[in-house]
């Protein structure tokens, strides 16, 4: 195997880490045990060796180049994966610790993952969680996430791929929007009705509402007074004070139907679903805390129906 560190020492590339999380060469001395002057030193070996400036300087301060930040996103993760490997020989993460980083759409978040966290951590006090509630896609090296939780993920040879849940799809309306407009009795209704869409925000393509009818598959994208981007759960919240039709995922409404505040409508074309998958990037060593939280999420599949 060829060697690529003779020049490009391992340690400058934590000071450079350690001087972009602190914002100075100062802070990252301190934090170091070197002085500010060795800090300086060594970056400006690195940004010889690799032909590209890290940092913008100032009197005052620091801030990371373009260039910088792309360089720092990938040795964080790289000097994290060497700490963790260190300590799994060294028998230091038999308890499992450490930050782990989730990627999490907005639905699954308040309605599944973040009422479990609290358990997680009792479980393991020794993790902390970094949350990014948010329906866009991530890059996982590039941002620094252990684990996403994604509805109709792509397949991926770099992520290893668990199935949560195939989510069940309701439309519902509020009782007084159906007692102003009537109740669809079939899928040639619908034109005839608000229909709340949302729209993806990557692309604003509106996502077809999905039906059965004599066993096949059915799609239905209308026009309608009231478009959502980003957030599902307005939608329902439009539903609830009476603006039209908006089909969700069951397990996001449950309490609503429960309570009556909305009214499911249209059950004999129901029974299509959305697949949540939980990504995770396949490697040969998987981190202790990640593998301790797939399987504890996976553990916690049967009890959603519960919370």
């Amino acid at each position: 195997m060829k060697r690529h560190f003779e020049d490009l020492q391992l340690g400058s590339i934590e000071l450079f880490c350690l001087a972009a999380e602190a914002g100075s060469f100062t802070a990252a001395a301190q934090a170091a045990g070197v002085t500010p002057a060795a800090v300086s030193r060594s970056i400006s070996r690195l940004e010889e060796r690799l032909g590209s400036r890290l940092f913008v300087r100032t009197t005052r301060s620091i801030r990371l180049t373009d260039s910088g930040r792309t360089f720092y996103e990938q040795c964080r993760q790289a000097l994290t994966q060497l700490v963790e490997a260190q300590q799994q020989v060294m028998g230091a993460q038999a308890v499992p610790s450490g930050r782990l980083r989730i990627s999490v759409p907005t639905t699954y978040a308040h309605h599944r993952l973040l009422p479990l966290l609290p358990r997680f951590r009792a479980q393991y006090p020794q993790v902390t969680v970094d949350i990014h509630i948010s329906n866009r896609n991530i890059d996982f090296v590039a941002e620094g996430y252990d684990l996403a939780i994604r509805v109709r993920a792509q397949p991926d040879s770099s992520l290893i791929a668990r199935l949560l849940e195939d989510a069940e799809l309701v439309v519902v309306a509020a009782p007084a929007y159906l007692q102003r407009a009537g109740t669809p009795q079939t899928l040639d209704d619908l034109p005839l009705h608000e229909c709340i869409q949302f729209e993806l925000p990557s692309n604003g393509r509106r996502i077809p509402w999905l039906f059965q009818l004599q066993g096949q598959e059915q799609e239905f994208a209308g026009e309608a007074g009231y478009s959502i981007a980003h957030d599902v759960l307005g939608g329902v919240t439009l539903a609830k004070h009476g603006a039209g039709l908006f089909q969700t995922y069951k397990f996001i409404v449950e309490r609503e139907l429960a309570d009556g505040s909305l009214v499911e409508v249209l059950k004999p074309f129901g029974g299509r679903s959305r697949p949540f998958t939980l990504l995770y990037p396949h490697g040969r060593y998987v981190p202790h805390r990640v593998r301790a939280f797939v399987d504890f999420l996976l553990a916690c599949r049967d009890e959603w129906g519960t919370l």
